[in-house]
């Protein structure tokens, strides 16, 4: 039998002085304190270089506090040292980390077109591996980037954006009419949550909607709101923080969605009709599997269902937040358009009524050509993501006379390029995009950027305008509606994604007799 044995404290040597002892210690721990900040120091001073920006930050944190605190004024004074410098790039220190701002739209497409393991990785947000996991779908490179993109082309040809758009509009329709039942014409409502839980309940329906459960529904949103609160929050990977709860909340949504193409496999190999998105995406993707099992050759890489359910989350993410900015920015830039909110209003009602009981088709929608036009315009006026993260895998010589460090998180400005080259780049105008003479989409298309560019460039754009023209088509023909305008109303705020600051505060009177089908 072992004998369990009390623990006693070691006595300490004979005239042991503790205090003493840290007395002593303490010079040497602030000479290291202040060697490991005067380093620091020295290897932001190197990175920087000519580059405008603070002259000393804050060791370890930065700017982070500042972004955090006011994210819209912080990436504000780095596109004004941009500009002002001329040199089109900015730099600053955020949690240990070297960033580059850049402004110029060129410089951004230099960073888009050299994504590659030896230059630059897509990372989607500053530390989105830790928060989105290593083997997303915005990590891969080269052929593996490319074959995985030609499986999901089946999710957005004609036919399948065909049968979102009927589930769209039968959302968008009922969220409509929840609003105006709940409002009153005098009083003003914000629309940003409204429009957020439309657009969740649209992603769901449309990229799984068979398969989710009213009860999986719920956890779901609930998961979703807890990872929006972490995306913008301290990245504090430890209990109780917002990132951490976050973080968890992902795997949870990917477990569902995995869940989800298990249950899409099946239906599609027993001859099922494509329903929602995974089916088109699980309809070929599950015969090439079952045509290389019969083969005997390995099946193709990225088919397990866990590997999928992250896939779908990159695009409800990408579809989310993204839609739920330009739904604000539009009905806000409306309200002072009321010219274009007529010329909208008599383009649907030439294709489509509302009390038709019937949804716009798809040929009839293509035919909506200034309303696709408004739906640019917002996108560019206001693009959602305004920033799009990527670190620099290796020194990267950007132009003739900057090279930017390995390990720089760098920041390409989809947001500035908006307002280069444009005609009037400040005002709202969709004749750009619509007008045959003036035709500002092809001359300075490579200042559109909102949906990135190269082999990178959202999939998924397609989707996310018919989204915005949609519910734009839908929305100017049941609501008559008027901006309540306040002091600093449509400044950008960061929600992840930019929105107007009093979360579009409308007035709203339904104008048709009726409207559903």
């Amino acid at each position: 039998m072992m004998m369990m044995m009390e623990l006693l404290p070691l006595p300490l040597p004979v005239g042991f002085n503790f205090m003493g002892c840290v007395r002593a210690a303490a010079p040497l721990v602030a000479a290291a304190v202040a060697l490991y900040f005067f380093v620091e120091q020295l290897s932001y001073q190197r990175k920087k270089g000519v580059l405008p920006g603070p002259s000393l930050v804050l060791p370890f944190l930065g700017s982070i506090v500042p972004m955090i605190r006011d994210p819209t004024g912080f990436w504000e004074v780095q596109a004004a040292r941009a500009r002002d410098s001329g040199a089109g790039l900015a730099a600053d220190f955020l949690v240990g980390r070297f960033i580059l701002f850049v402004r110029d739209s060129e410089l951004s497409h230099r960073v888009f077109a050299n994504v590659r393991p030896d230059a630059f990785h897509f990372v989607g947000h500053p530390f989105g591996k830790k928060l989105f996991g290593e083997h997303n779908f915005i990590y891969l490179f080269g052929d593996e980037h490319k074959d995985l993109r030609r499986r999901m082309a089946p999710t957005f040809t004609p036919r399948a954006l065909s049968t979102y758009a009927a589930i769209q509009q039968r959302i968008v329709l009922a969220h409509i009419r929840r609003l105006l039942d709940h409002t009153s014409p005098t009083t003003p409502v914000p629309i940003r949550v409204p429009c957020r839980d439309m657009n969740l309940e649209t992603s769901q329906t449309v990229f799984v909607g068979p398969y989710l459960t009213e009860e999986a529904r719920a956890r779901f949103g609930e998961d979703y709101a807890v990872f929006n609160v972490g995306v913008i929050a301290l990245p504090v990977d430890l209990p109780g923080f917002a990132f951490r709860r976050a973080r968890l909340a992902v795997g949870r949504l990917v477990r569902t969605l995995a869940e989800c193409v298990g249950q899409s496999k099946a239906r599609m190999r027993a001859g099922g009709e494509p329903e929602c998105l995974v089916d088109y995406w699980m309809q070929g993707l599950v015969k090439e599997m079952d045509e290389a099992a019969a083969a005997g050759r390995p099946l193709p890489k990225h088919t397990a269902d866990e590997d999928l359910g992250g896939y779908l989350f990159d695009f409800l993410f990408a579809a989310q937040d993204a839609s739920t900015s330009s739904l604000c920015w539009a009905v806000a830039a409306l309200g002072s358009h009321p010219d274009v909110v007529a010329r909208m209003r008599a383009e649907v009602s030439a294709v489509w009524s509302p009390e038709s009981g019937e949804p716009i088709t798809a040929e009839k929608f293509v035919q909506l050509r200034y309303t696709h036009a408004v739906a640019r315009e917002v996108v560019r006026y206001r693009p959602p993501a305004t920033l799009v993260p990527h670190i620099a895998a290796e020194a990267f010589q950007l132009t003739e006379w900057y090279t930017v460090p390995k390990g720089a998180i760098v920041f390409p400005s989809v947001y500035e390029s908006s307002f280069q080259g444009f005609t009037e780049a400040e005002a709202f105008d969709p004749d750009r995009f619509f007008s045959e003479a003036r035709r500002e989409d092809e001359a300075f298309k490579r200042n559109f950027l909102a949906f990135g560019a190269g082999a990178h460039q959202c999939i998924g754009q397609r989707y996310a305008l018919n989204h915005l023209a949609l519910f734009l088509a839908l929305f100017v023909s049941v609501v008559d509606f008027k901006r309540h305008t306040t002091h600093g109303c449509d400044e950008p705020v960061y929600m992840p994604t930019i929105v107007p600051k009093d979360d579009c505060t409308v007035y709203l009177h339904q104008r048709c007799s009726s409207f559903s089908f």
